[in-house]
C-alpha cells in the first residue's frame, strides 16, 4: 500500500465505544515505540472531510498539513511516539498498526478525531 492511502474499511459513523478503527485479525510483534503521523480535527465533519481526500489518493502529509488542527502541521509528522507518550484511545489504535497503514476510521480522544498513519514500528 502507497504511503498516505489506505484501504477501505468501515465507515467513521460506525465507531462503537472502544472501537480503534484497525482489524485485529493479524498479529502484530509488540513493539515499544512507534513512528506516526496524524491528522487531528476538532469536528468529525472535517475528519471525515480529510478521511474523503486520502481515500481519493491524496497524500497523507500534504492533507494533514491542510487540515490537521494542532502543532503537528508539517505533514503530521508526531515522530517516534511510546505508549505512555500519548493518550490511551490514541496509543491502542497506533500500536495495533502495521508499517504503513492507516486507521480505517476516526479515533476520537479528548483532543478530537484523529487519522492515525504508522510508518514505523520498533521494539
Amino acid at each position: 500500500m502507497a504511503k498516505g492511502k489506505s484501504k477501505g474499511g468501515k465507515s467513521a459513523g460506525s465507531e462503537a465505544p472502544g472501537d480503534t478503527g484497525v482489524a485485529a485479525d493479524k498479529k502484530l510483534k509488540p513493539a515499544n515505540s512507534v513512528k506516526v503521523r496524524h491528522i487531528l480535527c476538532e469536528k468529525q465533519s472535517k475528519i471525515l472531510e480529510a478521511q474523503q481526500r486520502l481515500a481519493a489518493g491524496e497524500q497523507f502529509a500534504t492533507v494533514a498539513g491542510e487540515m490537521s488542527e494542532d502543532k503537528a502541521r508539517q505533514g503530521g509528522d508526531l515522530g517516534w511516539k511510546r505508549r505512555q507518550e500519548v493518550v490511551g484511545a490514541f496509543a491502542e489504535a497506533a500500536f495495533k498498526l502495521e508499517v504503513g497503514q492507516m486507521t480505517s476510521q476516526p479515533i476520537k480522544t479528548q483532543f478530537g478525531y484523529h487519522l492515525i498513519l504508522c510508518e514505523g514500528r520498533k521494539q
